[in-house]
């Protein structure tokens, strides 16, 4: 990559984190967070993607930078949000066997916030039969397995088996990829890599996979103007021990940063269609917050890359006198 394109990478994830920053509030909890028909996916699901996505911007850049000292803004909100935890263990109370707080939980725990005593409550219900015998699609069940993990419960050798019984797992016909798919990859490589933080725990039957048909559907993605899939998608290559000139369209981040609106807000999918933040706050936030916070998270994701255009085939790190 040469240095034009990462100073445009590099404007990206600024340009995100800022909107990110301007919009804070609207990843704030409000008084339906524990609402027995509160609406997840626009209270705690907003949450904790700002607090995953935070806490590797936090790993992946350095005290001095930046982007670090807003990612760590921006994760302390997020947790004061929580009662500094205090309300991890009022959910478990109230869904004993929901999920979705622990994934959040296991977000924070994983950039060093965490509550002992919720993390005694929910290892006891991780044991329950009931807890291990939900109903999930794999890659959720993936998903949870890893959040148990952060959270410090331990199920050795379940990942890898997991694994097999997923989308990607399976290694299907590349022409089989469509929308959920494209999700359900990006997330099974999400989950093992611990969200961009861990170097190197991909398969290599897998990492050679997605090398191969990365470029295309990533192309298609950007043809079609789906912008937070092709983010998702970015943030994948970013995590291969593959030179990203070698899985990345040559063009694809100056199409991803000429969707980006001046505000540094990128649309889910399509173009802007005028002021919309202005017309309904509400819904402008929930169709943009999610695309670009994912922006920012493969911008910082690449710009990190150990080795960049200069990596080799060996591994992520490359080979002996390669940069790790």
């Amino acid at each position: 990559m040469t240095a034009a394109g990462t100073d445009d990478v590099r404007q990206v994830a600024e340009d995100a984190l800022a909107w990110v920053s301007a919009h804070r509030a609207g990843f704030a909890l409000g008084e339906d967070a524990l609402a027995a028909d509160g609406r997840v996916d626009g209270t705690w699901k907003p949450l904790g993607e700002l607090a995953q996505v935070c806490a590797t911007v936090t790993r992946r850049t350095t005290p001095a930078d930046p982007l670090h000292t807003r990612a760590v803004a921006l994760l302390e909100f997020a947790w004061r949000q929580t009662r500094e935890g205090e309300l991890f263990p009022l959910l478990q109370r109230l869904e004993p066997f929901a999920t979705y707080p622990l994934e959040v939980y296991a977000a924070f725990a994983s950039a060093g916030f965490r509550h002992p005593a919720y993390e005694e409550g929910a290892a006891v219900v991780a044991r329950s039969r009931g807890w291990q015998f939900t109903e999930q699609d794999p890659t959720r069940r993936l998903g949870v397995l890893k959040a148990e993990e952060r959270s410090g419960v331990r199920r050795p050798g379940r990942a890898q088996r997991l694994l097999r019984t997923t989308w990607l797992g399976g290694l299907p016909e590349p022409w089989t990829f469509e929308r959920a798919a494209g999700y359900a990859l990006t997330h099974v490589v999400f989950h093992l890599t611990d969200w961009g933080r861990a170097d190197g725990p991909l398969p290599p039957d897998l990492a050679r996979y997605l090398a191969d048909w990365l470029p295309p559907w990533l192309d298609t993605c950007l043809d079609a103007q789906s912008w937070d899939l092709a983010g998702e998608l970015l943030a994948v290559a970013a995590t291969l021990p593959h030179p990203l000139d070698d899985v990345v369209p040559p063009d694809a981040w100056q199409r991803l940063r000429a969707a980006q609106d001046p505000t540094g807000a990128i649309r889910e999918e399509g173009r802007e269609t005028g002021d919309g933040e202005a017309r309904d706050p509400g819904r402008y936030f929930t169709h943009h917050y999610h695309s670009t916070l994912l922006a920012a998270f493969a911008a910082v994701l690449t710009t990190a890359h150990p080795a960049g255009a200069s990596a080799g085939p060996e591994g992520r790190h490359g080979r002996q006198g390669a940069p790790a």
